[in-house]
């Protein structure tokens, strides 16, 4: 079968500094485990598609980082000329992956951030998909069975079953209040995981069929990606541009530790934790301290008798915030100085 897979690593993810940097990303750091989660990533899904059969999209001045890390052939790792949203970034790797292989190829998107705790579950979702958008020529999504009614996430609502397994999507939600979260939750609602599965000529088909914001943009510039970022004028989001419009959307229900480590926070679900319930990384002692999240790096931390809180230190920069406020941290990062924010 002509399967690829695509993994999306762009971005600084701000809301894990100091950690993070522009140099060095949420995908590259180690953040669930001793490995860079894109390195993890790739690991999961080499038996879904060779590294020859694997793409991955990321910024111009992270390509040397994520080759030596990933070892795929250069050809397969693509800069993106500037930050143009999903939509744009999918659409650029159908086209390649069609001018390699075909229409009739599939393909396989995914995120290099995100925590998975069972891989072998995560690895069968990703092939359902796979395999009911071949079969039912549409465009499908993974949606995941949600373990808490989160605000954070997006939401899908499924509809009646079809022969592939999956379901039809009656409609997307926008990350609702947490009130009306509990609500979709109880209905039967599933989390937008953001993972994807096409035909390539079905995908460029829609795009070109619903999305004046990219559609246009490559069909004039399926040859030069210079052009066809250039051309996109504003950043949007394919279940925007594509997704949400589309009258060929399916989804698959999933459960497979899905968690995409939003914020510090965050990984107090996916890190292991001691028996008080803190998550800890590097050199960290703790004593009457419960719920904590601490990564201390080239450096020590000592905790006592605090409960709740993020602890992060590296290269004589500490962050001390709390597990709430820790989804807020991106404002913070803006308002620092920029010998301060911008760390290397």
């Amino acid at each position: 079968m002509k399967r690829w897979v695509v993994v999306l690593a762009g971005g600084v993810g701000s809301r894990f500094w100091p950690l993070s940097t522009a140099e060095r990303p949420k995908q590259l750091l180690p953040l669930v485990s001793d490995e860079p989660m894109l390195l993890e990533q790739l690991k999961r899904v080499k038996a879904i598609a060779s590294p020859k059969r694997t793409l991955i999209l990321t910024s111009a001045s992270l390509v040397a980082a994520t080759a030596k890390l990933s070892k795929l052939p250069k050809a397969n790792i693509i800069a993106e000329p500037k930050p143009a949203g999903t939509a744009a970034a999918l659409a650029w790797a159908a086209n390649v992956i069609r001018q390699r292989e075909g229409d009739d190829a599939t393909m396989i998107s995914v995120h290099a951030d995100w925590a998975i705790g069972n891989p072998v579950g995560f690895r069968e979702a990703l092939t359902m998909a796979a395999t009911a958008a071949e079969k039912e020529h549409a465009l499908v999504t993974v949606g995941i069975v949600p373990t808490r009614p989160d605000p954070g996430f997006g939401y899908i609502e499924p509809g009646t079953h079809v022969s592939s397994g999956a379901r039809k999507v009656k409609r997307f939600v926008e990350k609702p209040t947490r009130e009306k979260a509990v609500e979709l939750r109880v209905s039967g609602y599933l989390w937008n995981s953001g993972i994807f599965a096409w035909r390539v000529g079905v995908f460029l088909d829609e795009l070109k069929t619903h999305s004046p914001e990219v559609g246009p943009a490559l069909a004039n510039n399926a040859r030069s990606m210079s052009g066809f970022f250039g051309a996109v004028k504003k950043p949007i989001a394919v279940d925007h541009a594509v997704m949400e419009r589309s009258k060929h959307v399916l989804v698959v229900p999933a459960e497979f530790g899905w968690d995409d480590v939003g914020t510090w926070g965050a990984l107090r679900r996916v890190r292991p934790r001691d028996a008080h319930g803190n998550a800890l990384s590097g050199d960290v002692h703790a004593m009457e301290a419960n719920n904590n999240v601490v990564h201390a790096e080239g450096t020590s931390v000592a905790l006592f008798g605090v409960s709740d809180l993020v602890v992060v230190a590296r290269d004589g920069v500490t962050l001390v915030t709390t597990v709430e406020k820790s989804a807020d941290l991106k404002r913070f990062v803006e308002s620092l100085p920029p010998k301060l924010r911008n760390l290397k």
